[in-house]
């Protein structure tokens, strides 16, 4: 899953970090061999068409697509550079969303008044979870897959619930 919890310990009190990162399903070394043979297959319809003026005529539009299918993937590499990073201890709840293009977000709460949301319709997307307190509602793994962000949700929630919340028996 594309999404990381550490826990530590600072003497008696617990922190949670979460990380979440887009799904990558082709790696750099698979970008490459996509081009590489993109450009291989392309060219076999050219081998006839060595030496003839039909050549010169396709050629620009074979290099533009090549082009066109190696822009589309870089984007794509340049749009998953964002994370969010959800940091849950006693004190404080903390996310940081970082966008691939524009600005670093921020939001902290109190963690006695943080709470997870899971909208499973109305949202952007179907179980769309959000966190909530200090009179904002900002989301969280909007580009996780569905399972993922019910998965997250729980783990988010449960997080909060141990670390958060004061003991009932008063020990902390």
């Amino acid at each position: 899953m594309p999404y990381q919890w550490n826990q530590t310990r600072d003497g008696d009190d617990e922190v949670c970090e979460l990380r979440l990162w887009p799904h990558r399903s082709l790696p750099r070394r698979g970008f490459a061999l996509f081009i590489v043979i993109t450009c291989g297959m392309l060219t076999l319809p050219l081998y006839p068409l060595i030496g003839t003026v039909t050549l010169w005529g396709l050629l620009p539009f074979l290099l533009l697509a090549v082009w066109g299918v190696w822009a589309a993937l870089e984007r794509s590499y340049k749009d998953a550079q964002m994370n969010e990073e959800l940091t849950i201890d006693r004190e404080a709840v903390h996310l940081v969303r970082t966008n691939a293009r524009g600005p670093v977000q921020e939001w902290d709460c109190e963690s006695y008044w943080a709470k997870v949301e899971m909208h499973p319709t109305g949202g952007p997307v179907p179980h769309y979870v959000t966190l909530k307190g200090k009179g904002r509602q900002v989301e969280i793994g909007a580009f996780l897959s569905e399972d993922e962000r019910k998965a997250v949700y729980g783990e988010i929630a449960d997080a909060l619930k141990r670390i958060a919340l004061p003991d009932p028996m008063g020990a902390g």
